[in-house]
């Protein structure tokens, strides 16, 4: 049943966005590995399952103006025939002929895939040098690499079999890889959940002149034994967002907020909650991390189409635009494209 609310105006429709945050992907045989009852958040993956080029430029053109976007890694279409330290690159192969499909000009002037983050597995050590280069070497638009360390005590929050091992960020070996970033000025996207966020204070400390971004808001909770919690969690989190926000080598993507395990809202897929609760909802966080990092050095994400569970795309934005009403001119451009410009290298797209 489609629950979906009916179109929204769209808010500041001149306003240019770059969307610095989505994916594309085809996770069927993923969620066929998973045995029903699936776990609730593999289950609000299922509406999304299939996400094309064609169903995210049909979001990204239907009302804001996206003048262009970044792809974020996913496991999508990798070359197992590569090996498997290189297999990744195969996804930032696809993803540069979809940016290819998108520069032709035949979409009008909207960038898809205008940067992309790939992935390496650091914890080769000094040895992930050599997928970063082969990363760079398939596609002029790839900038850097998202490991993901996402890890939580509680299965029922998130599936354990899509958890990162324990201590990852924190071993000699995935800091040795990382390390190799560095050498090469590539960027580095960090997502794990709000329990862990004194990992990405610890390696923002470890290596201070690291381009890092701290993906969906720190990752709040709301399934499994984080339900209901909130409230009792979010000084905690607000207390851990001003620590990370004090090293001036990380910068945030606001949104992510309306994935499955947040439950912000409680209730999906597209569940018909308009922008202005969405806004509500959201507040709290995306304010908090507007204030802690300042315009300068936030952006604005959608997230999609993980996001699709709790919010279409037009109201997605609608919810940042109010969001961002007290703002300033110069402060709502770098939140809506200045900033992801900056990190990711897309000045150009500005221009």
């Amino acid at each position: 049943m489609n629950n979906a609310a009916a179109p929204e105006p769209i808010i500041e429709p001149d306003l240019p966005i770059i969307d610095p945050h989505h994916h594309l992907w085809d996770l069927r045989p993923l969620l066929a590995a998973f045995p029903e009852p699936r776990h609730p958040f593999i289950e609000s993956l299922v509406d999304a399952a299939y996400y094309t080029f064609d169903q995210f430029r049909a979001d990204a053109t239907s009302g804001h103006r996206i003048i262009a976007s970044v792809f974020v890694e996913c496991g999508a279409f990798y070359n197992g025939t590569l090996g498997e330290a290189l297999k990744p690159v195969g996804e930032v192969e696809f993803v540069n002929g979809v940016a290819a499909q998108g520069a032709s000009g035949i979409y009008g002037l909207f960038r898809p895939c205008a940067g992309i983050v790939g992935h390496a597995d650091l914890s080769l050590g000094a040895e992930a040098g050599a997928v970063l280069d082969a990363l760079a070497a398939a596609s002029p638009r790839f900038r850097g690499i998202r490991h993901q360390g996402a890890r939580l005590t509680d299965g029922e929050a998130y599936p354990p079999a899509l958890m990162a091992p324990e201590g990852l960020f924190a071993s000699s070996a995935f800091r040795a890889g990382f390390a190799e970033l560095g050498k090469r000025g590539m960027t580095f996207d960090a997502w794990v959940f709000e329990p862990q966020l004194h990992e990405i204070i610890d390696l923002a400390r470890a290596f201070p002149d690291q381009p890092i971004c701290l993906d969906h808001c720190g990752g709040p909770l709301g399934l499994g034994s984080y339900h209901g919690t909130h409230t009792e969690r979010f000084e905690g989190w607000r207390s851990a967002i001003r620590t990370l926000a004090e090293c001036p080598n990380v910068v945030v993507k606001l949104g992510g907020l309306g994935m499955a395990q947040v439950q912000l809202p409680a209730s999906g897929p597209a569940a018909g909650v308009g922008s202005e609760e969405l806004a509500t909802l959201w507040r709290p966080y995306i304010e908090t991390c507007i204030e802690a990092f300042g315009p300068s050095r936030a952006m604005f994400e959608s997230n999609y189409p993980p996001d699709r569970w709790g919010a279409s795309y037009p109201a997605l934005w609608n919810a940042f635009k109010r969001l961002a009403r007290g703002a300033s001119a110069d402060e709502k451009a770098a939140l809506f494209s200045g900033t992801a410009a900056r990190f990711y290298g897309l000045e150009d797209v500005l221009a």
